[in-house]
């Protein structure tokens, strides 16, 4: 187990205590934040500490990179990312969260007025991916923490940005929770059983969440507008949060909800609504909800293509010609950005590709990477297992031929 151990009261007291407890089993890793003037004194203290008690200890240099959070979430961001670092598989780090802490995070969020996910209390044990959080002194009161320091004569960074009301959860500390204890002693523990609470209730939520999604999903990860529809709207904001959780996005915050809410699920049927948050977005069509990260635009190479060779596509597919041909005009591979035209087989007039692709049914998110096969002039002749012009349809029906895609590169096509 490797116990977080930043040299203050908290971690000093469950370092020893655990030293007590598991022996040689302990480690400890001192994630250096580079905030403080004194924070290269406060690693070599903690190396000094676990050098006086045979404890091996990590000291990693870690760069706070504002996340627009604040400076309290970016440092938490980045002691995180260095606990993952030095975990191996199965590993446990420890960390030295009390009762004290927990109360601290409800009354923090409440303030914020977050629901029952910001109000569950920390687990006591939690995992993440194949190692895991543990925290076993939730139930224990700060007082009880110093306490047990001062019988074991133990000694303990001072961090002077403790002491500083700049920060939110220091002004609690500080200046609010004295006062709620000395009217009600236990508040604390009466806010940590709170917490506690929420995280029961959470529980259920998710439950009756994940139910009611599984009632909207249609082929693939994508929701039905018609079946989001049916449920309240408390009842869709879980639901669309706990959706882009499921596929690893941001979260969504109360005011994206109400954009997704106004802007997306409301409009009309016709229309194609989107809404950006972060790297991610949500996109309608039709009766379809869509979320995915947004990908960067496509930079391909201009480059002629004779039909001679199989031509590979960004998406891994490759286009060739059932036949060694080669195409009676020079042809290049774009990506699609727009107003593009194409003439299809039997009719007198260009048809524009965006209502071509409307048309057939293409969800929005499957039209911009689309590629297109195009003359010197700029016409289309050809959208990969969509669409063909009569010039090319002609020309491949003379040959015997087709313009064929495979779902695969095959190495050997390419020697």
């Amino acid at each position: 187990m490797v116990v977080g151990f930043s040299g203050g009261m908290d971690s000093t007291v469950l370092l020893h205590a655990l030293l007590q407890a598991f022996g040689t089993r302990v480690h400890a890793v001192h994630v250096h934040h580079g905030l403080q003037a004194d924070a290269d004194a406060w690693a070599a203290q903690c190396s000094d500490v676990c050098r006086q008690w045979q404890v091996p200890l990590d000291v990693v240099h870690v760069q706070v990179t504002e996340n627009g959070h604040g400076l309290e979430a970016a440092a938490r961001d980045a002691r995180h990312a260095a606990f993952a670092g030095v975990l191996q598989s199965g590993d446990a780090v420890v960390l030295a969260h009390h009762q004290d802490d927990q109360a601290e995070t409800f009354l923090l969020h409440a303030l914020r007025g977050s629901g029952p996910d910001g109000l569950s209390a920390m687990p006591a044990w939690q995992a993440r991916g194949d190692t895991f959080v543990w925290r076993p002194l939730l139930d224990v009161p700060r007082a009880q923490l110093e306490d047990y320091a001062r019988t074991h004569a133990l000694t303990w960074i001072e961090d002077p940005s403790n002491a500083s009301t700049r920060f939110d959860r220091n002004y609690l500390r500080n200046t609010v929770f004295p006062l709620l204890q000395a009217r009600w002693p236990q508040a604390a523990a009466a806010l940590a059983h709170a917490a506690e609470l929420q995280s029961e209730t959470r529980v259920q939520h998710d439950v009756r969440t994940a139910q009611q999604l599984d009632a909207c999903r249609l082929p693939g990860a994508d929701l039905s507008v018609d079946a989001l529809m049916r449920f309240a709207v408390q009842d869709r904001a879980r639901m669309l949060r706990a959706w882009v959780n499921t596929l690893g996005l941001p979260p969504l915050g109360r005011a994206h909800l109400q954009h997704i809410e106004r802007d997306v699920l409301a409009a009309r049927h016709d229309a194609e609504p989107a809404f950006n948050w972060g790297n991610a977005q949500i996109l309608r069509w039709r009766d379809v909800l869509h979320a995915s990260l947004r990908a960067a635009p496509m930079s391909m190479p201009v480059v002629p293509w004779d039909g001679q060779r199989p031509y590979p596509l960004p998406d891994g597919r490759q286009w060739r010609l059932s036949l060694p041909l080669t195409f009676p005009q020079a042809y290049t591979v774009v990506s699609r950005k727009g107003g593009e035209r194409i003439q299809l087989p039997g009719r007198r007039h260009r048809t524009e590709v965006k209502k071509l692709l409307q048309a057939m049914g293409v969800p929005v998110w499957q039209r911009k990477p689309l590629m297109l096969l195009v003359d010197a002039s700029g016409e289309v002749h050809a959208i990969p297992g969509l669409a063909m012009s009569e010039t090319l349809s002609k020309w491949l029906q003379a040959q015997g031929a087709e313009l064929v895609i495979d779902a695969k590169i095959d190495p050997a096509t390419l020697d």
